[in-house]
């Protein structure tokens, strides 16, 4: 089921561009170094890769600048994300 999203920029150089996943849209338990394999789509873009789990800020999706198009911190996106069984 899809969401919406406010692309956050983590602070400092070179600072990765990531998508919040709201609890509800969030896997169940965290992986091996608080990653689990997902396929993510972002504004109609389809990938592999994983969401993070950090203490401080919850779900994190990675959104690399090819799949964002343009956007950047502050902007608002679509996600869909569903854990990936095949690579857990």
């Amino acid at each position: 089921m899809p969401f919406d999203a406010t692309l956050v920029r983590w602070p400092g150089p070179g600072g990765w561009v990531f998508a919040p996943v709201p609890d509800g849209h969030a896997p169940e338990t965290a992986g091996p170094f608080g990653r689990v394999p997902v396929t993510a789509t972002v504004d109609g873009r389809t990938w592999a890769t994983s969401v993070w789990r950090d203490r401080e800020a919850g779900w994190l999706l990675p959104v690399p600048a090819r799949i964002r198009g343009g956007k950047d911190d502050g902007d608002a996106v679509v996600v869909e994300v569903a854990v990936d069984l095949d690579r857990l």
